[in-house]
């Protein structure tokens, strides 16, 4: 049987997150190669980041992104040595 329309919709969802991070990813290399120094980097894109959800969507949008990354950095989500904690 076919997928259902969700299971597309889930599958275009994470394609297009494949390639923003790909463009994300790229960006902070070419930052790094320009000397750039990874908290600068990271300020800047965060900035960029809730700037254009306030301006395309909410103020409460960009709060609650903002309390979803919180969580997962307190998980260990981003954590480069899982097993350390």
């Amino acid at each position: 049987m076919g997928q259902g329309i969700g299971q597309i919709d889930a599958m275009i969802r994470e394609e297009k997150r494949l390639t923003a991070v790909e463009s994300q990813t790229e960006a902070w290399a070419e930052g790094l190669s320009a000397g750039i120094e990874p908290e600068i980097i990271a300020e800047a894109a965060l900035t960029t980041a809730f700037a254009e959800l306030l301006r395309s969507c909410s103020e409460e949008a960009a709060l609650t992104l903002l309390d979803v990354m919180r969580e997962k950095v307190i998980g260990g989500d981003f954590d480069v040595n899982p097993y350390h904690h």
